[in-house]
């Protein structure tokens, strides 16, 4: 009975190990890299009203969200956004004037049930980063992080191509690196 329980782990571990080496090819097989020399960096930034309502606002479970007021802006390149805008932040993103704060009728209007409670309004600070290139006469406009963003606004300031690694199946931008 031991043997044949040693037997089945080891085969087991052998199928997981397998699966494991052959995830990772697929993933590295399709991230591909591509050298760009007119591209652009944006970051979104959108402050939203938010209101938690939950059955005890003081239990501190999670209930149902709903957004009230918002505004964004786009950052481009690093640059100060037209309009009236606030910032740079520590990471050198601007940010849009704060939207109005919900009021009680507001609050109250969105209450589904009479038991329910709501929570206090939460301003949420939100930023969405993307990359805009130019690939074979195409326009390709690619999510990434706060990391590529800021290479990117980096290399665009001097004027330097980017060497692009794209993540799974080319769908995101994970990595910008300077050709010098």
């Amino acid at each position: 009975m031991k043997k044949t329980l040693k037997k089945y782990h080891r085969c087991h571990s052998q199928i997981v190990l397998s699966l494991i080496v052959f995830g990772l090819v697929v993933f590295i097989a399709s991230c591909t890299t591509t050298t760009v020399e007119q591209y652009e960096a944006t970051a979104i930034t959108t402050l939203t009203w938010q209101v938690n309502y939950t059955n005890d606002p003081q239990e501190d479970k999670r209930g149902r969200f709903e957004e009230f007021a918002s505004s964004s802006i786009t950052n481009r390149n690093g640059n100060k956004p037209e309009g009236r805008v606030t910032g740079p932040d520590d990471k050198g993103l601007w940010w849009p004037l704060i939207p109005s704060k919900p009021t009680l009728d507001q609050i109250e209007e969105l209450q589904k049930r009479p038991y329910e409670k709501p929570g206090k309004p939460e301003l949420l600070r939100t930023v969405r980063y993307y990359i805009v290139y130019d690939k074979n006469g195409q326009s390709m406009n690619l999510p990434t992080n706060y990391s590529v963003y800021r290479q990117v606004v980096k290399a665009y300031s001097k004027g330097i191509p980017l060497k692009l690694t794209m993540g799974v199946n080319n769908g995101s931008v994970e990595k910008a690196e300077p050709i010098e």
